[in-house]
């Protein structure tokens, strides 16, 4: 009863008595029918029970900004145990802060509780380290802590479909109408609390068309060296969704210009310093980037491959200049790459894997004769292979022609491929065994249809 009573203090007067600014639903310009209903549902059955609940953070900036949100958020003041006995479809995850999982269907909501920040009160000196990280941030606090310690203004916004009111209290509203990107509080702080913030802030500007301004910007390359200290697992997580946003050609050309890519892709500088890794990597991207905005799929191991094979070019030519044979010399090179790469941040084995097969196959499509060109066919990485052979012809690396010819070959009839293949040469024809005749019981050679002579 005491939690409930709280809850409705917390959902009314002690909120407003905040003073955020409260975004009528003329004026924020999100229409309610574009909600998922999952999100509605969840917010109603909080609501319904004496808490406060919201649409927060990401969903909202999209919805003013007129596009589609993947995921919905929700936060409110009831704890996860709370929303965990209202939503009979729901569990608790998450150990450095408990979220909940709510399920409709086969949609998803999560919903976290309004978030503090550590005090000297906590008693708790281990919350950042030495840099100014945050190691520990799992304290419950009000809806003013909780948009406060949100890192850019515009995802600290909260929208409530029953009133269909946006509550802004650090002016996020009116920065997505300039289209600028701000960070709450002082960016150096900010910045030191959680380094990934600075690749958010490249992704974010990519990926909305939005404008950094210039105390959030200003830090970033001097700070870049932090992220050293954030574990691999986060960086890869962002690095992703820059790379799948759609805008993967804009975000690692702003990650270059801010000097962040080298916590991320330590090669990129290398790849992008000669003109034809230049044109691949930024053919790769662009290419990936129309695929996302078709509503095709795209595999990060392709992408990485992508954005590490100038990289690996090099060095396989570097090992075949020293008298390597073709084939080992790529192997050893793409050790090489992947070694390096490993030493900043870690590819996780099952896009290892596929990168390694997307380059091991590209020697095969130089060989156009005989039966080799119809088993390069049946692999299972073809299809892959044969996009990734693609922008290396699209960027000069490899002439057109011989992409052409694949595209051809994989669509001609039988003769037309065996015209194909007399034209890149014979087969090598191979080479008759010599029979060797049967030998007599006393080392004597037997001649068929003739008599038993003496061996030598």
């Amino acid at each position: 009863m005491i939690t409930r009573f709280l809850g409705k203090v917390f959902s009314g007067a002690l909120f407003r008595s905040a003073q955020p600014k409260i975004v009528r639903a003329g004026e924020h310009g999100i229409d309610r029918n574009a909600i998922s209903q999952c999100a509605l549902r969840t917010t109603q059955m909080l609501q319904r029970h004496g808490y406060g609940a919201f649409v927060v953070g990401g969903a909202v900036r999209d919805l003013i900004l007129g596009g589609k949100p993947k995921d919905y958020d929700i936060a409110t003041n009831a704890t996860p145990e709370e929303v965990r006995e209202i939503f009979r479809r729901s569990r608790i995850i998450g150990r450095r802060f408990r979220l909940v999982h709510v399920l409709c269907g086969s949609e998803m909501v999560e919903v976290s509780t309004f978030r503090g920040a550590h005090t000297a009160e906590d008693g708790d000196d281990g919350a950042a380290d030495e840099h100014g990280r945050i190691l520990r941030d799992n304290v419950f606090g009000t809806q003013e802590q909780d948009a406060t310690r949100r890192d850019f203004t515009i995802n600290a916004l909260f929208y409530d479909p029953s009133t269909q009111e946006v509550w802004d209290y650090h002016g996020g509203v009116a920065d997505l109408k300039k289209r600028r990107l701000r960070m709450i509080g002082d960016p150096e702080r900010r910045y030191r609390e959680d380094p990934v913030r600075m690749l958010r802030v490249v992704r974010l500007s990519a990926s909305r068309g939005l404008e950094i301004d210039a105390p959030t910007r200003r830090p970033v390359r001097r700070l870049a060296g932090l992220l050293a200290h954030v574990p691999s697992s986060r960086l890869l997580d962002e690095l992703l969704k820059l790379l799948l946003s759609g805008h993967a050609a804009e975000g690692v050309a702003q990650l270059r210009k801010e000097g962040l890519h080298h916590g991320v892709l330590p090669l990129l500088d290398a790849a992008m310093g000669r003109a034809v890794g230049e044109r691949f990597v930024t053919a790769a991207l662009r290419n990936t980037d129309e695929r996302i905005r078709a509503g095709k799929t795209i595999s990060p191991g392709f992408l990485f491959a992508a954005l590490l094979w100038p990289e690996v070019l090099s060095e396989w030519r570097t090992y075949e200049a020293k008298g390597e044979a073709a084939i080992p010399a790529l192997y050893r090179a793409m050790d090489h790459v992947m070694k390096a790469q490993a030493g900043i941040l870690p590819i996780p084995h099952r896009y290892a894997a596929d990168m390694r097969e997307i380059w091991a196959l590209q020697p095969r499509f130089l060989q156009r004769a005989g039966r080799r060109p119809y088993r390069l066919l049946e692999q299972p990485r073809f299809r892959a292979g044969y996009d990734f052979l693609l922008l290396r012809c699209g960027s000069g690396e490899l002439e057109e022609a011989l992409g052409q010819w694949w595209e051809r070959f994989q669509s001609a009839d039988e003769t037309e491929r065996t015209q194909m293949l007399t034209g890149e040469g014979e087969p090598r024809k191979r080479r008759r065994r010599r029979r060797r005749k049967p030998r007599g019981a006393a080392g004597e050679s037997v001649v068929p249809g003739g008599d038993a002579s003496p061996a030598g």
